[in-house]
């Protein structure tokens, strides 16, 4: 079987070796005679997988002590919910919830603060719609409150291809990020940040699981109208069992995360990650019939949106490439053109495939 470049946004690309070791073991699981996805989560091997995969996330990010590590069911979007459930009454001012900070950069965030609003205040405090996508506005001209209850950003826009180069800075206002695309591209400083949630689909593994790191103090007061299993401290109090986990889900996110650490790292992830996507905007900037709309300070390590300069090729363009083995190029139906996502297991071999057939067939339809 001939295994093709995926640059799918999500479900996305997981690496290689660690689908092998998955399906060494489909069958037979530790020498167990099943499937991790058919013995009990109480038992001691699912238990002991569990708590090395926390243990990984923990080295690979160096979570300090006072953060919980929760691996919940359901994708990033159920966080939209929990976010605003469990922090809106942790920060009170004369015995009143305070507002909640937005920075609108892209889809995710405006669902976000759609569904942020169904549970207190939100003010959207710094708006990249103005820019038509292309920018973010400088810290100096955000709209800031005097006190809130977080401020929520999503670091990378995988649709739109926004970044943001730095970890914006909001001094004792907890920060609550959405790192689903972007999460193990590159060290972080994980104190910086209240909470931070990432979907596994895009840059740790399948779906139907999400990553939570979130500070303890943050845990504390949800409102009361939150339902047990959307409360952080239930997945804390219970090393997120208080239900079935899906457990295929986390096994497979905990190889990822062995993985990572023999490619080095993320310091070694970082250097490689940037590597592929500076090749790849060399690439576009250098030619006429393909265009990146980002700001250059702006784009993203991971979601390369483009576009061409003859629309009639589009879908001529994603055929072709299809057929060069080059899977799931079609930028995402709200901005249209094409999108190459470069998450951690696209290997920098797809990039170099991916502007071979580029170049080849701008020289044919230019």
């Amino acid at each position: 079987m001939t295994r093709v470049y995926n640059f799918c946004a999500g479900p996305a690309a997981i690496p290689e070796s660690v689908l092998q070791q998955a399906q060494a073991e489909l069958l037979d699981y530790q020498g167990m005679g099943a499937s991790v996805m058919e013995i009990t989560h109480r038992g001691p091997e699912f238990m002991a997988m569990a708590a090395q995969a926390e243990q990984d996330v923990r080295d690979l990010l160096n979570v300090p002590d006072h953060y919980r590590v929760l691996f919940v069911q359901g994708g990033a979007s159920l966080q939209f919910s929990m976010v605003p459930l469990n922090l809106f009454g942790v920060r009170t001012l004369n015995g009143k919830a305070l507002p909640a900070e937005y920075i609108n950069t892209g889809v995710w965030s405006e669902k976000a603060i759609e569904e942020a609003k169904r549970f207190g205040d939100v003010q959207v405090i710094a708006d990249a719609t103005p820019s038509h996508w292309r920018s973010i506005p400088e810290p100096s001209a955000w709209q800031i409150l005097p006190q809130a209850a977080y401020c929520h950003y999503t670091p990378n826009e995988t649709i739109q291809g926004l970044e943001f180069g730095y970890i914006p800075d909001r001094g004792d206002i907890p920060l609550v990020a959405d790192m689903s695309s972007t999460i193990f591209s590159r060290p972080m400083d994980v104190s910086k940040f209240g909470v931070i949630y990432a979907g596994a689909q895009k840059n740790i593994g399948p779906s139907g699981l999400t990553l939570v790191i979130v500070r303890e103090d943050l845990m504390a007061k949800p409102l009361t109208q939150t339902p047990q299993l959307l409360r952080y401290q239930t997945y804390a109090e219970h090393d997120s069992m208080f239900n079935t986990p899906p457990t295929f889900s986390w096994y497979l996110s905990g190889l990822v995360f062995k993985w990572l650490k023999a490619q080095g790292g993320l310091e070694a992830m970082a250097v490689i990650n940037q590597r592929k996507a500076q090749k790849l905007y060399q690439f576009i900037d250098g030619h006429d019939f393909y265009t990146n709309h980002v700001e250059a300070a702006y784009r993203s390590w991971m979601n390369v949106p483009f576009t061409l300069a003859d629309e009639s090729k589009e879908k001529l363009f994603l055929q072709e490439s299809q057929q060069a083995g080059l899977l799931n190029l079609k930028g995402h139906r709200i901005v249209g053109g094409m999108r190459a996502s470069i998450y951690n297991a696209v290997p920098e071999a797809a990039i170099d495939a991916l502007i071979a057939f580029m170049q080849d067939f701008a020289a044919r339809y230019a």
